[in-house]
């Protein structure tokens, strides 16, 4: 099934938290294993659109928007931190009574998949992490490039920056991140743009742009959780992404033990936008081995 934009939004589902309504798109197996998919930073749970109908048919799945994001609430006067989104992701589970969950993640997601990690290794549950599949993010902030526009929201115009976004600034970033042969189309682009400005969304991204100092803030944690995890992990990862391709690769080598990393020449920040099959192909071969 190809989804539309709006079958995505009109067949999700909503949940209450003490911040605001978190949508979330869900589809059920019987196999009964879930596997939970965090989107990243500015966009939303339809990126994971073009591996859905695939991956439903090996998981149950769930995929919330971030508070901030995509079709979830977007309170002005909220502190927008990992930790909180990680509440958010665990009360969903909760809700929805899952106990074990394999994860894949990408950009904001790997660093709220870092934070579940920590938790993970920290309790005995109720909730255990089975596996993680990381996308490419900025999983160590020292090798992370951001650009030149995150680097603005983040400063003391950020508040103003914020409200003078529009789908052109969104175009000429995104087509900055994507591989040279792999670029979005109009559509892609005019679908982004409305998930973002939903509910004026483009007016909280300086807030939600603040998990850039946490990841210096909590380094030692989030770096630790993922070359300490006691479940496996694959870190699938375009080349030619120049915030988090390359470099992030090779950094993760350095520190993670037994590194599994799958190199995507070509492909830029968003791989499972850009190069699905490839990405379901690796991601597959992944679960496989467990």
């Amino acid at each position: 099934m190809v989804w539309t934009l709006n079958e995505w939004r009109r067949q999700g589902y909503f949940m209450e938290t003490a911040a605001g309504q978190v949508f979330y798109q869900m589809r059920e197996h019987r196999s009964g294993e879930v596997l939970l998919l965090l989107h990243g930073f500015p966009t939303a749970s339809w990126d994971w659109h073009k591996l859905w109908g695939h991956l439903s048919e090996r998981f149950s799945l769930l995929a919330p928007d971030f508070l901030g994001l995509g079709y979830s609430d977007k309170p002005l006067a909220h502190e927008y931190t990992i930790a909180g989104q990680a509440d958010m992701a665990e009360a969903l589970l909760e809700h929805l009574g899952v106990s074990e969950y394999h994860i894949l993640a990408h950009d904001y997601g790997d660093t709220v998949a870092q934070e579940l990690l920590a938790r993970d290794a920290e309790r005995a549950g109720p909730l255990r992490v089975q596996s993680v599949v990381l996308l490419n993010g900025g999983l160590f902030p020292e090798v992370h490039q951001p650009r030149p526009v995150q680097k603005l929201l983040l400063g003391p115009l950020g508040p103003y920056v914020s409200g003078l976004l529009g789908p052109r600034a969104l175009q000429r970033n995104f087509r900055a991140i994507f591989g040279p042969g792999t670029q979005p189309g109009a559509g892609e682009l005019s679908d982004w743009w409305s998930l973002i400005q939903h509910q004026g969304g483009a007016r909280v991204l300086h807030l939600l742009l603040r998990y850039m100092p946490e990841r210096q803030e909590h380094r030692a944690r989030w770096v630790g959780a993922l070359a300490e995890a006691p479940v496996l992990a694959r870190f699938i990862v375009g080349l030619a992404d120049p915030i988090s391709g390359a470099l992030m690769a090779q950094r993760y080598r350095e520190l993670v033990p037994e590194a599994d990393v799958v190199e995507l020449p070509g492909i830029g920040h968003y791989p499972q936008v850009e190069a699905p099959m490839q990405v379901l192909e690796h991601a597959l071969s992944f679960w496989d081995s467990l």
